[in-house]
Parts: C-alpha cells; structure tokens; sequence
C-alpha cells in the first residue's frame, strides 16, 4: 500500500509554466533540467520489533545510479500568451523499470532532482505498484518498443524546492513526419545525454553531454514499422532512456535547409555490442567470447513516447 506521503509526486495533474526565453546556444540550457538520474535504494533489514512498538518507515542503504531518464510536457491547452497547461511525464525504458523492479525486489524508483537552493541533490521515491498491486509505470503498447513513462505532479516537485524543467511536445518534439520534412540524414549531428557509468555528481546532478552523428536512420523514415535509428557515439550502461537531441546546423548544404533548432530526437536504449570469438587451434571449438562496445547506440523515436502517452490516455478513460 502506498504511504500518504509518496501520492504527491505521482498524481497525475496538468502544470502551468512561463515559456522559456530565447537561448543562444546551440544546446539550450533548460535541456540540461529536464534529464534525471534513476537508480535504487536497498532495503536495510532490521531485527523484529517487540510486539506492541510502533510500526517505523523503512529504513534505506544509499542511493545506487541504475539510468537515466527525463521528463517530457505533453501539451494541453494555451492558457494566454505565455502560459499553456501540460501534462508532465518521466520517460525512461521499459527494460530500465523492468530490470530496476527485479533488482530491488519491487521496492520503489528513487528519481535524483537538483533544488533550487544551495545544497545536494535530492532523491524522490516513486512507488512501483498502487494500492492494488498494479505496476504504475505505462508501457508502450508494442512489445518491442522498449518506452515507459509514468505521469508525475510536478507542482509537487516545485512546492518541495526541485530544480528541473522539461521538453515540450509542441516545441522541442520533433516526430518522424517532421523529420523527414526537414531533411534529417545520415551525418547530422545530435547530442546524447544522461549518466553513464553512474557519473552522476557528488552534491549535485551534473548530466553528461556527448556529441556524435546519425550513423542510420533512413531506414526508420522510410518505414511504417516500429524500429529504432542508430547514432554513432559511445554511450555506457546508465545512459539508457536519456535523450538524443539533434544539434542545430548553422549553415547547410546547396538545396536543403538547414535545421537551426535543437530537437528532441529520441530515447537512449542501448549500444550495439562487436562480439569476437576465440577459437581453439587444436579443436576449432570456440573457446572465449569477447564483447565490446561498438560505438553505434540504438535510438528509439521520441514519436513513440506519444504513441505511449495517447495509449495511457486512452486506458485511463476506458470504463473499469
């Protein structure tokens, strides 16, 4: 059952915020607030109380970085000029909530937030079940689609003193359609971000920002099917469900258009690893497996977090 003081952070309400001003950089810097690291806290066991004492809250070892993730506004209505209402959900992988669920034998995801004020990170814990046993997180409806994402209050968030931010779908979204209108290709630059290798920070959050280039990602236009595009750059484990951001181009070549804004591109799911065999000279058996990081990473389109949002939406106002 989850505790009175955990419902804040996932109750599922909308969100009012002033749009951002102009960045100059190629890199704005809210994109920075909008990236957290996910990871677990183990359980300390205790002796058995004395019958009669008062029931404790759990007591928790520290916090352990398992990956990343970042949150992501879908957009609901424009209140006036500079204000809109959005719902806020945290995106990461389903084999990320999946993995952390066996790992901490159902126990909650501790999500790290930066505040607003001097001091160290924080950390959040997010129940994984509600009160009936239910797994809150939301999977894309495709198997194979590794995508979860789970709605969050973030009026909670700012009243407790947390520093972050998030893409918005009407903005930073950038869908497959409206790639393929502006001419994305093979070679064009993109940001990875996230916590690889648990590089989270001593007092604080400090995301790691990688450059690479778009290794493949015709095949993916150029299909109705589910798939995945890949980048070239090295990302490590603790990057997955961090964000691929494609970087804005300050000129372009004769005949296309230049992509002068950075977009939200996709989700982080894994590297792709070069596997290497040794086999024996006497029995031509293979002896030893080698496996090594490629360089390439797999990219999930940020248009199936959509696709996942609409799906929850749609689960949420069927009849029970």
């Amino acid at each position: 059952m989850i505790e009175p003081r955990l419902r804040p952070l996932v109750l599922a309400l909308g969100f009012v915020l002033v749009t951002q001003p102009f960045q100059a950089s190629l890199i704005p810097r809210f994109y920075l607030d909008c990236v957290v690291a996910l990871g677990r806290k183990d359980l300390i066991r205790t002796p058995p109380l004395p019958p009669g004492t008062p029931l404790q809250p759990p007591l928790y070892g520290p916090w352990i970085p398992e990956a990343s993730g970042f949150l992501y506004g879908k957009f609901l209505k424009k209140e006036d000029e500079q204000h809109s209402t959005y719902g806020v959900y945290l995106v990461t992988n389903r084999h990320v909530v999946e993995e952390h669920d066996q790992l901490a034998k159902g126990g909650p995801l501790w999500v790290r937030f930066n505040q607003t004020t001097a001091g160290s990170a924080r950390e959040y814990d997010i129940p994984m079940r509600d009160d009936q046993g239910k797994l809150q997180w939301h999977f894309h409806p495709n198997p194979s689609v590794d995508i979860a994402i789970l709605k969050i209050n973030p009026a909670f968030l700012k009243a407790q003193g947390a520093r972050f931010d998030f893409f918005r779908s009407e903005d930073e979204y950038l869908s497959l359609a409206k790639a393929k209108e502006l001419g994305l290709s093979e070679g064009d630059s993109v940001y990875v971000m996230g916590f690889p290798m648990g590089l989270v920070g001593q007092r604080e959050d400090y995301v790691i920002v990688r450059q690479g280039s778009i290794a493949r990602v015709r095949d993916v236009l150029d299909s109705s099917l589910p798939g995945t595009f890949l980048v070239d750059s090295f990302i490590f484990p603790g990057n997955s469900g961090g964000p691929v951001i494609l970087r804005p181009e300050m000129f372009s070549v004769q005949g296309q258009q230049s992509i002068n804004k950075a977009y939200l591109l996709g989700v982080v799911r894994s590297y792709l690893p070069y596997t290497d065999t040794a086999v024996s000279a006497q029995t031509k058996h293979p002896r030893i497996t080698f496996e090594e990081n490629s360089g390439l990473a797999e990219v999930i389109p940020v248009q199936y977090v959509e696709e996942a949002i609409a799906d929850s939406e749609n689960a949420s106002a069927a009849p029970h």
